[in-house]
């Protein structure tokens, strides 16, 4: 009568190994310790969301990756032409200026070198000439929102009751 722990350690031993590889490959998944140099000067940080940033890659540790010199693809819609563009936007004109930011590598998909050549590229160099050509001006905030449309940041006066 065959021992029943024969089979048991057929079945053990590749079970074994293919928990141990397994393990092996997630470990390498966790976003540690990965050689983070690129031969470019900017970077293509791919998010889980569908968003991408363009930017050079800054600090490595504590699960943030940071960014700096960021730039965003934003679509911009025409609704009288019913028309859309993309425009290369810059990260800091926003109403909090940010200069960097950092991005948690659990949302990162992949990063990828920005080639010097690339249209990408070619549009950061441009929007940098034309920072530096204009005066520094700031933008004021927006003004009122158009009529019919409420404004979030507007307050308005409590209602009285009767």
């Amino acid at each position: 009568m065959p021992s029943p722990l024969r089979g048991l350690r057929a079945f053990g031993i590749p079970v074994c190994l293919f928990l141990l590889t397994l393990a092996g490959l997630l470990a390498g998944c966790t976003g540690g310790g990965g050689d983070l140099t690129f031969p470019t000067e900017y970077q293509a940080v791919y998010l889980d969301n569908g968003q991408v940033f363009f930017g050079k890659i800054g600090d490595k540790g504590s699960g943030f990756l940071s960014l700096r010199d960021v730039f965003f693809v934003q679509r911009q819609v025409d609704a009288d032409k019913k028309t859309a563009r993309n425009m290369l936007m810059h990260l800091g004109g926003e109403w909090h200026g940010p200069d960097f930011m950092r991005i948690n590598t659990r949302h990162i998909v992949r990063i990828e070198p920005v080639a010097p050549d690339s249209q990408v590229a070619k549009l950061i160099r441009e929007a940098k000439a034309g920072a530096a050509a204009a005066p520094a001006a700031t933008t004021p905030p927006p003004g009122p929102a158009p009529a019919g449309t409420p404004n979030k940041l507007e307050k308005k006066p409590p209602v009285a009751r009767k």
